[in-house]
């Protein structure tokens, strides 16, 4: 039989959205429950050094940055929990949330700060040096690649985007696409054709990464299959892959609205969904930005409306 726990305030979710929330919420009084999920800390537990979020001047690592703020959120009360939520009923308040397919929580405002998941070429190589010249964020970690060499992985307005931006930090940016165009638009190819520390591989693949103490080097493949097929190795100090994102919303589609990728769509900038009492925070709801400071913002903007919801709902 499902043991069923009325809550105030729900929070799926431990990146920087979903402890802010927790943050905000406990000082509010909603007394929030938040689950961490799948990976407890978020995405930023996956980097090294973050040295772009205000208020550590001489960066800091992405554990130490997220326990930080998990001791805040529990320093004012939030009730942090181990589990992943698996399944919702969102179709009426209280909003049912199933935790590891056993225990219901009956919620009366949702927060949802599930994150996103960047996608990998799915190389054993990439967890191997993961942290180590491995990356799925430029803006994140192309400071550490000053003066050196770093190949991007993907053909779209992202890719374009990662390898403008490591242009003008690394001393040259290799572009690995495997078909022989890119999806970009026009804009975007224009001026990665017009920088010159850009090199465009078209046709190839990246089979594998190499080096002792992290990369020194990509595995590529030109024109793969075809019988004129060329192997050869590059050497690089990054790779970088940009090949999109997927948002962490399976078990909300049923009921949220969603844009063509999975992103949750909130209302004019707000954190509110198509379902009143249901909020969405973080890198589930934002596919431009996906930093951690604009994560935070948006786990403030939600516990703030949650706390507006709530009250207005005990006056009703």
């Amino acid at each position: 039989m499902n043991h069923t726990e009325k809550v105030k305030c729900l929070i799926i979710g431990s990146g920087p959205a979903g402890y802010t929330a927790a943050i905000y919420a406990s000082r509010a009084n909603l007394n929030p429950v938040l689950y961490e999920g799948i990976e407890p800390g978020g995405q930023l537990t996956t980097t090294t050094d973050v040295e772009n979020f205000p208020g550590y001047p001489d960066g800091v690592e992405g554990v130490t940055l997220m326990e930080d703020l998990r001791k805040q959120a529990v320093r004012f009360g939030t009730d942090i929990r181990r589990g992943v939520a698996t399944e919702t009923d969102l179709s009426c308040r209280p909003f049912k949330i199933t935790i590891d397919g056993e225990k219901v929580i009956a919620a009366e405002a949702l927060i949802i700060a599930t994150g996103a998941t960047a996608k990998y070429l799915g190389l054993p190589d990439e967890k191997k040096y993961a942290g180590m010249g491995v990356s799925a964020c430029a803006t994140c970690d192309g400071f550490f690649y000053r003066k050196k060499n770093v190949a991007v992985v993907g053909g779209g307005d992202t890719a374009c985007e990662e390898a403008l931006y490591l242009s003008t930090l690394a001393s040259q940016v290799y572009l690995i696409v495997r078909k022989s165009y890119f999806r970009a638009s026009k804009i975007m190819q224009e001026k990665v054709f017009k920088t010159p520390n850009i090199k465009t591989l078209f046709e190839h693949n990246a089979t594998g990464l190499f080096g002792e103490k992290g990369v020194e080097g990509v595995h590529l493949v030109r024109r793969m299959g075809e019988p004129d097929e060329e192997k050869y190795d590059l050497a690089i100090d990054g790779f970088f892959l940009a090949i999109g994102h997927t948002p962490n919303t399976r078990i909300f589609k049923k009921w949220i609205t969603l844009d063509e990728y999975g992103y949750i769509i909130t209302k004019n900038g707000k954190p509110m969904t198509n379902i009143e009492g249901v909020f969405a925070a973080g890198d589930v709801a934002d596919p431009d930005y996906r930093q951690a400071i604009t994560a935070a913002a948006s786990g403030c903007k939600a516990a703030i409306e949650a706390e507006r919801f709530l009250l207005r709902k005990s006056l009703e």
